[in-house]
């Protein structure tokens, strides 16, 4: 064996030993970081599901993130923008699940439970009280006075609502006085006045807002299809029926003021000595002496005896 063979031998072999060693440790090196970037890629995974129904949970589309600040991905009124997409609209029901709104932005949900519903705020304000259909038959009268209106000789007159009806006598004498008083009305004619009469003053006629079934007592009624539901004068007392005072009319259309004003003119009408019209023609406005109730035959809804430019809207005369 030459000198130095066996010591060139055992070199090469811990060469070789110490590139194996360092392959190994490599080798260990890529496969604990692999393992990591597995375990961090699969605890996202699991993470992000949560955070998505924690946000859906909360029912908070514009609400505020973990962070306690805006949500940055989330726009007043809808849920959160998908990525590279727009905001999607709020549901219908967004805003009673959300609590409702305040100004400038949307209110946070209860966060579990199922709350009992309760009726939107506006419900009972904005619905009209249900008229009554019958009363006691007993009336208040109004305590206010007024001063004389028109150029002729004044009438006295006065309200009397009957008790229970929801309406103020007081009230409704300002309204009657305003539709008496005003120049489309009776007073146009220089032959008319009246004056709303205070307390324990005398009468020339009397307004008496009465319920339905007051009403058909009061004006006889017999009509299948008027009972319940027309006005009249009967002697020197105008009865204004408390369904057509509180709801207008079916066949006008117009405000529920200004079918009070036609209730009150037609009647006052007859007070005066005024008999039924007709419509004159189609398309014109209806004479404030037809009965507009029964039907306009062509012409159009109209609640003055006079137009604003003075001239009497007159109809012919039904026998």
């Amino acid at each position: 064996m030459p000198a130095g063979h066996s010591t060139g031998r055992s070199r090469r072999s811990l060469r070789v030993s110490r590139r194996a060693a360092e392959r190994r440790k490599r080798l260990r090196r890529t496969l604990i970081g692999s393992a990591a970037l597995v375990t961090l890629t699969a605890a996202a995974y699991t993470m992000a599901p949560d955070r998505e129904l924690t946000t859906v949970a909360d029912g908070r589309p514009g609400g505020r993130s973990e962070h306690g600040g805006e949500d940055a991905s989330a726009g007043e009124g809808g849920h959160p923008a998908p990525q590279g997409g727009k905001r999607s609209p709020a549901p219908p029901h967004a805003a009673s699940a959300a609590g409702g709104s305040t100004a400038g932005g949307s209110t946070a949900a209860k966060p579990s439970g199922s709350p009992s519903p309760s009726p939107p705020a506006s419900a009972s304000a904005s619905a009209p009280s249900p008229v009554p259909s019958t009363g006691p038959g007993v009336f208040a009268a109004s305590t206010v006075s007024g001063q004389p209106q028109g150029k002729g000789p004044a009438r006295r007159w006065r309200v009397e609502v009957e008790e229970g009806s929801g309406v103020d006598p007081d009230t409704a004498a300002r309204s009657v006085e305003a539709i008496l008083g005003d120049q489309r009305g009776w007073i146009k004619d220089p032959a008319y006045g009246f004056q709303l009469a205070g307390p324990g003053q005398p009468v020339d006629f009397t307004v008496k807002i009465a319920t339905p079934t007051t009403t058909d007592r009061l004006c006889e009624v017999v009509t299948p299809e008027l009972i319940g539901e027309t006005n009249c004068r009967a002697g020197h007392t105008v009865v204004v029926n408390l369904k057509r005072w509180q709801e207008g009319s079916p066949q006008f259309s117009g405000a529920v003021e200004e079918y009070r004003a036609l209730i009150v003119n037609h009647e006052v009408g007859h007070e005066l000595g005024r008999e039924h019209e007709t419509c004159p023609g189609p398309g014109q406005p209806a004479p404030a002496m037809m009965q507009q109730i029964k039907g306009l035959l062509g012409c159009t809804a109209n609640a003055w005896p006079f137009d604003p430019n003075g001239t009497y809207l007159a109809g012919p005369h039904v026998p």
